[in-house]
């Protein structure tokens, strides 16, 4: 876990899993497969095996560890719901969830389908959980309006959309359902353009809706100097975050010790 993150919608970052593998446009120029790819080969660099998917149990226990409440974007540099992470893995993260309940989790795919399948089935445990939101990534008509209904299906207490890299206008989308709106452009070299009208267009429908907007970023090849302001001001609403209580230390200590002897006995 990362102890602060430049994301400008969380305060962390949770990597239980490190990898991906690309499935649609917004996938095209991958922040976290840039990162990753330029330590592959260094020796005991926790990306020497570059982008390739691969589960990492030893980060497992790591919110147990932060006593303070924090936003926690999970799996920044990979998607939880990728194929080749078992059904039993995921079901171990989303359990640390509910143990470090204190900390308010943002799960965002590209794989909507199976989020949706297994919050019906296997997760159906943490399905109602206001402490973990469930979100989709946005980036076209095509391939994101579908992850959208996807979304709506899943029995998820909080459900939220990234719309970033925002690629076309999304025209007229159903936010029913619908608990919170990120938007942004797509950064660095080779940045795709983004229109004001179909930013705009997505503040205008959540202010509609009173589904809370938050606008992340222009974008751009130097996104800093595009700065995150839309028509004069920025938007940085979100979902109520709860307030639960955090666990004393010893309870933080005995439930790191039960995850590290789960971990051990599936080895």
């Amino acid at each position: 876990m990362a102890a602060t993150s430049k994301i400008e919608w969380t305060d962390a970052t949770w990597n239980p899993v490190r990898g991906c593998t690309k499935i649609s446009p917004g996938c095209k120029h991958c922040y976290a497969e840039t990162f990753a790819e330029r330590f592959r080969g260094v020796p005991g660099h926790p990306y020497e095996q570059g982008f390739d998917l691969r589960l990492v149990p030893e980060k497992l226990a790591e919110p147990l560890r932060w006593s303070a409440p924090k936003r926690v974007f999970v799996n920044s540099m990979s998607d939880l719901f990728h194929k080749d992470v078992p059904d039993d893995y995921i079901v171990s993260v989303v359990r640390v969830m509910l143990m470090a309940d204190w900390h308010t989790y943002q799960v965002l795919t590209k794989r909507s389908e199976r989020m949706r399948d297994l919050l019906k089935t296997k997760l159906r445990f943490a399905s109602k959980r206001s402490h973990i939101w469930w979100g989709v990534s946005v980036e076209d008509r095509r391939y994101g309006l579908p992850r959208i209904e996807h979304l709506r299906k899943a029995p998820a207490r909080v459900r939220f959309l990234s719309v970033e890299p925002l690629l076309e206008g999304l025209e007229t989308i159903n936010l029913d359902g619908i608990h919170w709106v990120i938007v942004g452009g797509e950064s660095g070299p080779g940045a795709r353009p983004l229109s004001p009208e179909w930013v705009t267009s997505l503040r205008d429908q959540c202010l509609r809706a009173r589904v809370p907007f938050f606008f992340k970023q222009w974008g751009g090849v130097q996104k800093s100097r595009m700065g995150r302001e839309l028509e004069g001001r920025t938007h940085d609403e979100l979902p109520a975050v709860p307030n639960l209580p955090i666990a004393s230390l010893e309870d933080r200590r005995a439930a790191i010790e039960e995850v590290q002897t789960h971990l051990a006995r599936c080895s």
